[in-house]
């Protein structure tokens, strides 16, 4: 039996009412367990309330505000952050409780083991993925970053030994709900840098990169079909984000002329009539 510790989870999900169970059933140990939730429209919120949670509504494009809302909510010393498609194991949970009696630290640090598709990839650049998600109220954590957040703490961190299971591609059609998702967001970030113009011989260049880079240099092949598929995605996702800045970078906009055909449309039927 695992003794419960002070310590909130935070959990931000938006319409996870497939992982979010699995998710709050790894967190008992804590002593709160808190749901901001990002405008679900399926039963994230009910199955989260049944489950012993507490539902907070709040909605925004950028996880790193999504995060430091959630601090607000929080009342216990440490608060600990996950998604829905993680959880903890008894090994962790029982590591942190250790930790945080022990140890004269303000963050700790998880490496995280992921799940793709069934399978645990050890290769592709994924074996060496280390998330920062539990914080002391000392630590003073802010959140920063549109996609791909990271947090700003004061004081020390400590990595755990035990991994935090990451259960990430389920199916390609998953996959390609998050990339909807992230990839607008992080095209978006780009064109305001404003990088040269993106050529189809850049969107080629962007993909090819990203598949020899986790093909090759960090050997995706290692991990069988499954870590090829993977890369693949990787470079697929790699091609939208530079598509949707090609998109953005469009004079006039693409939207501006669906605007004028509409325009020219209208002016047939009324020299019609």
């Amino acid at each position: 039996m695992i003794n419960q510790l002070a310590m909130t989870a935070v959990i931000i999900a938006k319409n996870e009412e497939l992982m979010l169970p699995g998710c709050i059933n790894s967190l008992r140990w804590c002593q709160d367990i808190l749901l901001i939730d990002n405008g679900s429209t399926d039963k994230t919120v009910e199955l989260a309330e049944q489950l012993g949670a507490r539902v907070i509504h709040f909605q925004h494009s950028s996880f790193a505000k999504l995060r430091n809302d959630a601090i607000k909510h929080v009342s216990t010393d440490w608060l600990i952050y996950l998604d829905a498609d993680e959880r903890v194991t008894p090994t962790l949970a029982k590591e942190i409780g250790v930790t945080i009696e022990t140890k004269k630290i303000t963050a700790l640090s998880m490496k995280r083991k992921n799940i793709f598709f069934g399978q645990e990839l050890k290769h592709g650049g994924w074996a060496m993925d280390q998330v920062t998600r539990g914080f002391h109220h000392s630590a003073a954590v802010e959140w920063y970053g549109d996609i791909h957040e990271s947090p700003r703490y004061q004081g020390k961190s400590q990595v755990l030994k035990s991994e935090l299971i990451h259960y990430s591609h389920r199916d390609v059609a998953s996959g390609l709900m998050k990339s909807a998702a992230w990839t607008p967001i992080e095209a978006k970030l780009l064109a305001q840098s404003k990088i040269p113009p993106v050529t189809v011989r850049t969107v080629f260049r962007k993909g090819a990169g990203e598949f020899f880079r986790r093909v090759i240099k960090q050997q995706a092949y290692k991990d069988g079909q499954a870590g090829m598929m993977e890369a693949i995605i990787q470079a697929i996702n790699r091609m939208l984000v530079y598509i949707q800045v090609w998109e953005k970078q469009q004079q006039p906009p693409i939207m501006e002329r669906y605007q004028n055909y509409e325009r020219e449309l209208a002016q047939l039927w009324e020299n019609e009539s």
